[in-house]
This record gives C-alpha cells, sequence and structure tokens, in this order.
C-alpha cells in the first residue's frame, strides 16, 4: 500500500537510526530512474513536486554518461542524500548505471540510515524480485558483458528491493496526484529530523518562533502579508527558515526565496522572477519582460495555498514583481517578508509585523559563550572579558557568533589585545552587515545620520 512506502525503508533501518548519531545531508532526497521510461513524464511531475514541498532533489539530467562505470559524483551525491527515491520502471534494468545505484541506496541503507522510497511504476514486484518479463530480457544482455559476480549483486539487489512496500501509479487519478502524494509523504517524515540539528545550537529561538507563528493564523483562508522587520545581523533570516520548515508542511507550495536583495542587485528583477518561478515549478520558464513574469507568477498561484518567503527585500520594486497583490495567491497563503525597511511592510499593508529585538543579556550571554568555548560558560579568568564582549556586541546575535568565533581558542593577551582593536575597529564582518542599512539609505539620510553620529561622538 502506498500509505506505508517510506515506512518501509525507514522500518529496515530504523535502530541503525536510533543508535547513530545525526548527520548533515547534502540532498534530501536522490532520485534513481531509468531517462528513457518517465523523465519527460512521470519523473518530471516528482521531480517538480519535490522542489515545491521544498525539498532539494538531485536528479541526473544529463544522457553524457561515458562508459559502463558509474561515476564518483552519483555515488557521492547517493551518500549525500536523506532519501534514495527508485523509480522502478520497464527498462530500469537494462542500465548498468541504474543497477548501480540501486545497489548503492541499498547499501546507504544499511550503513547510513538512508530511507527508501520505492514506486513500481508500469512493472509487478513479482517480476522485479524473480527477474522476468522485461528484467529477464536485460540480464540477458548484462550476461553477455558483465562477469558474473556483478550480475549475483544486481540480482540480489532487486530480489530484496521488491520486497519493500511501493507505491503503484494504478492507485492514483494520473502521475502528477501520484507525485504530489509522493512528496508529501517524504515531506511528513523529512522536516522533524531536520528541525531539532536547525534549531539545537540555536539560543533564544523558541520564544521568537512562536511569537511569529502567532500571527500567522494557520487554517484560515484569508491571504496574509508578515512582515519580519530588524537591524542587518538581529537573526530574521534564522528567524524566517524555522518558522518556514515548521509549517511548511500544511501548505500545497512551499518555497523559501533567500537573498532578494542580493539577487536583484546582481541579476535583476527579471532573473529573480525566472529564479522564483523554478522554485514554484521544478522549471524554467520563458519570460521577456518582468510584465509577463508578473503575470506567470500570479497564474502559477492564484488557485494554491502558498507559504512563500521573501528574505531580504530592500526595495518596493522587488515586491511588486515578485508577491504585489494577495489575489496572486490561493485561499489560505502566507507571503512572509524579512526587511531592514519597516516602510516596505506598511506600502505592502502586511497584516502582522513581528520586529526582532536583539537578545536579552543573559541569552546574549550563553550565545557568545557557545561560540568562544563550546559551552554555556566560561573558565573563571576569561569571565570578565566574555562580558566585555557581550556588552560591546548589545544583544546583535551576528556580532556575538563572530565575534566568538574570532576568540575561540584565543589567549588572555590576544583577547586584551583583540578587545583594544574593537574599540576602534569592529570586525569586517560586523561592520560590512550594519553598513548594508547605511548604503540603503538615500544622500539626505545618510547626511542626517552622520550628524547624529558624530554629534554623539
Amino acid at each position: 500500500m502506498a500509505s506505508t512506502t517510506v515506512h518501509a525503508g525507514e522500518a529496515s533501518s530504523s535502530s541503525s537510526i536510533q543508535r547513530r548519531p545525526p548527520r548533515s545531508w547534502k540532498y534530501h532526497v536522490f532520485l534513481s530512474f531509468r531517462g528513457q521510461d518517465t523523465r519527460t513524464g512521470f519523473t518530471s511531475h516528482l521531480y517538480a513536486a519535490l522542489r515545491r514541498k521544498g525539498i532539494t532533489t538531485y536528479k541526473d539530467d544529463y544522457d553524457l554518461r561515458k562508459g559502463d562505470v558509474i561515476s564518483d559524483e552519483l555515488l557521492k551525491a547517493i551518500e549525500d542524500s536523506m532519501f534514495g527515491v527508485i523509480v522502478l520502471s520497464p527498462n530500469y534494468a537494462s542500465s548498468s548505471w541504474c543497477l548501480d545505484e540501486l545497489c548503492k541506496i541499498l547499501d546507504c541503507n544499511k550503513n547510513l540510515g538512508q530511507h527508501i522510497v520505492l514506486i513500481f511504476y508500469d512493472v509487478e514486484p513479482a517480476h522485479v524480485r524473480h527477474q522476468k518479463g522485461t528484467f529477464r530480457e536485460a540480464f540477458k544482455k548484462h550476461e553477455e558483458r558483465e562477469d558474473s559476480e556483478k550480475i549475483k549483486r544486481w540480482k540480489a539487489a532487486l530480489t530484496q528491493v521488491a520486497g519493500y512496500s511501493g507505491w503503484n501509479p494504478k492507485d492514483y487519478k494520473n502521475d502528477a496526484t501520484l507525485a504530489e502524494s509522493i512528496s508529501q509523504s517524504i515531506h511528513e517524515i523529512m522536516i522533524p529530523k531536520l528541525l531539532p540539528s536547525s534549531k539545537k545550537k540555536l539560543v533564544g529561538i523558541d520564544s521568537r518562533v512562536e511569537q511569529v507563528i502567532n500571527h500567522i493564523g494557520s487554517g484560515l483562508d484569508d491571504v496574509r502579508f508578515i512582515g519580519i522587520c530588524g537591524l542587518g545581523g538581529i537573526g530574521k533570516t534564522t528567524l524566517a527558515r524555522i518558522v518556514y520548515e515548521s509549517l511548511q508542511s500544511e501548505f500545497k507550495v512551499a518555497c523559501f526565496f533567500a537573498d532578494v536583495r542580493e539577487r536583484c542587485e546582481k541579476n535583476g528583477i527579471l532573473q529573480a522572477q525566472k529564479d522564483l518561478l523554478v522554485h514554484i515549478n521544478g522549471s524554467s520558464s520563458e519570460i521577456d519582460n518582468k510584465y509577463d513574469g508578473r503575470r506567470i507568477i500570479q497564474a502559477s498561484l492564484c488557485h494554491k495555498k502558498v507559504l512563500l518567503v521573501l528574505d531580504d527585500v530592500n526595495k518596493e520594486e522587488q515586491l511588486k514583481n515578485l508577491a504585489e497583490e494577495q489575489d496572486w495567491f490561493g485561499p489560505g497563503s502566507r507571503i512572509i517578508i524579512t526587511t531592514r525597511d519597516m516602510r516596505l511592510l506598511r506600502i505592502q499593508d502586511a497584516r502582522e509585523i513581528y520586529n526582532v529585538e536583539g537578545l536579552g543579556e543573559n541569552e546574549a550571554f550563553d550565545l557568545f559563550c557557545l561560540k568562544a568555548f563550546k559551552q554555556r560558560k566560561p573558565e573563571k579568568e576569561y569571565l570578565d572579558l566574555s562580558k566585555q564582549v557581550v556588552k560591546y556586541c548589545a544583544g546583535l546575535p551576528l556580532a556575538l557568533e563572530v565575534l566568538g568565533s574570532h576568540f575561540y581558542g584565543r589567549s588572555i593577551e590576544e583577547w586584551h589585545s583583540a578587545l583594544e582593536k574593537l574599540k576602534s575597529f569592529p570586525h569586517v564582518d560586523i561592520f560590512e552587515a550594519l553598513k548594508i542599512s547605511y548604503d540603503g539609505l538615500d544622500s539626505m539620510e545618510k547626511d542626517i545620520f552622520l550628524d547624529i553620529a558624530y554629534f554623539f561622538k
């Protein structure tokens, strides 16, 4: 049954997962499929559905393979993936690459705790298990040029994987519906495993996440723009990311669109629209101008419940061309905007605005110590120096993290020397982050800012 598909691979390795320390993953999903069978059909639907859920997917899109030996790049991609998704189709076994991928996925399931998701696409499990039909024909050809040990290993892998519960297209109206169900199932398993690792070193995040989620209005059918505002380095992006990961399973389409300011400055608003559409649809759209881009974004999303995060917005034009009106989005949609400029949120009629404040004294001290000492308390001789640095940072998470890492492993003498330098010259990473806000001012505002700064000096 489809409802137990993902759990089949999970059950086979659940005990080893519990004993094994958590690891980081480069990809959420590795897709193993036979291109000539499903590349332009079911697999393209599945890839798009995974992308809409924000699931990072490795999909070998090129037919430029040379030789019969699987590449090191593919083997590494499989190892770096949380899920191995195998689309068993009639010609799957005709590809030695596919069979090698299958063996590697089973090996990662056993040794790394990788989850296996299996789709029997136009094939019967019995044909896979006993290598009948097209699978038998494929092995007749393999036996002419491959050694017996490799043939034995491939057959054993097919027999093993055929015993897993798998998704069957016959249970669904069409390929798109099947793909959506699979992506949702993967997402529901994936998110709880990601959240603890993303939050474990974040100080003071839980209460802030709860406050933002209270503004979201989950379960209501209105469309809401929600703002997260604050200084550079205050933690807006981190907060938005945790909120996004906590809620994305509730939405038909979820997209965290990072670095809007940088994208638009480097490549222009038209390219930003194209990038957004790739996130939404899993493929690029032919757009010649930003007006067409606005129309296509609206057409893609207006009937869907969407969670969209526009991160680091600094100009009204960006909102106008990426998410201008509520009617661009389907009922229940939520658009979260992170920005340093409160004015943009008011122009956008953001229903709720959460102003991110600096960390409290105890939270700031904890964060600094975690970075500087890898523990929440410093050694006695470093206590007063640590308090001086924490006071200097004024609750700014970026400053606490940068300086904590800067002071890590240094002697008392080096601490004293570095503190003296900080009084005259701020750390370059902190300076550059804060300078972005200054650069965003117009000439008159810059003059006023400098007048006030020199007055207090």
